[in-house]
């Protein structure tokens, strides 16, 4: 087993450009596409020695496509994973592909946690990569294995609905994408991402017994368990709050947010408001709340 000794106490370096060293058999290439929704960028993972795979080539990028390249050199790789079909994760990845022959693994295409209501547009939807088609597509529990690794898809939907994670076997290291990171909560934007589906992620990483997570932005999380009991609290915690608005008479999601959100700078205030409609939806579901209509960000509120 991987000893994480110099892994948990890092302190995390973008190193945009360059490759660093994480573990033994495990390198990061951060993108530089710093910036609100992805900290100091996205992480690109190598695993492996001679033969290797990647988890989530990153954004279209041409510097971070050239350091890829001069991080390969010499090097075959054999898989290309990808977390989800966002832009900043998958965006690389058929051009990875031309380039090095490998194959594309993902649990599918990017698609839609739910289905459109009448005149909704796509949240984000400039984010979401259709132009991706995976070579092989994952199970929950599939295993992907090359030359000296082995990775267990772990299905992790909720901040997108193809998101997977990925558990390096038998050394306690989980690639944990966008589902869990340590720099900041992740943003559940219906329809393309789900409440409902993220809470019950939560539960399967905490039936787990993972002993640190690599993000697909910034550091390691250490001690995962007690940090993603974290994680759950504060949705909870969300949602009694989002729960107390709504009795207290408020009728709008943006009205929730600039009183939820005190001060949110202008980039956050719509991934604010796409949170609070995710947390909506499923009280709705849960018949805490009532909503004449599909919810929107617009929508009117009535508490059940």
């Amino acid at each position: 087993m991987n000893s994480f000794a110099g892994l948990l106490s890092e302190t995390y370096e973008a190193a945009h450009g360059r490759r660093v060293s994480v573990v033994a058999g495990v390198e990061r290439v951060t993108a530089p596409n710093a910036g609100p929704m992805t900290y100091k960028g996205t992480n690109t993972y190598i695993i492996g020695q001679e033969t290797v795979c990647i988890i989530d080539p990153g954004p279209a990028d041409e510097a971070h496509f050239h350091a890829l390249q001069l991080a390969l050199r010499g090097r075959t790789v054999s898989h290309i994973l990808v977390t989800h079909t966002h832009r900043d994760h998958s965006g690389l990845a058929m051009r990875l592909k031309a380039a090095t022959g490998a194959m594309l693994v993902a649990e599918g295409p990017h698609r839609l946690a739910r289905a459109l209501h009448p005149g909704e547009d796509p949240a984000f939807g400039e984010s979401g990569d259709r132009a991706f088609q995976p070579d092989i597509l994952l199970a929950d529990g599939d295993l992907v294995q090359g030359e000296g690794f082995a990775l267990e898809a772990v299905l992790t939907p909720g901040h997108a609905a193809n998101h997977a994670a990925f558990a390096l076997k038998d050394t306690g290291l989980l690639f944990s994408g966008d589902h869990v990171m340590g720099w900041a909560s992740t943003v559940i934007a219906p329809p393309d991402g789900s409440m409902r589906d993220y809470m019950a992620s939560l539960d399967r990483l905490l039936a787990r017994e993972d002993l640190a997570y690599l993000p697909g932005h910034g550091g390691a999380v250490a001690n995962p368990a007690a940090y993603v009991r974290g994680l759950k609290t504060h949705r909870q915690m969300r949602a009694k709050a989002i729960l107390a608005r709504v009795r207290a008479g408020d009728r709008d999601i943006e009205t929730m947010v600039r009183a939820m959100y005190r001060g949110i700078e202008t980039p956050l205030f719509k991934a604010a408001c796409l949170s609070v409609l995710a947390h909506l939806e499923d009280l709705v579901a849960q018949g805490e709340v009532l909503c004449d209509g599909p919810v929107l960000t617009t929508s009117l509120f009535s508490p059940g």
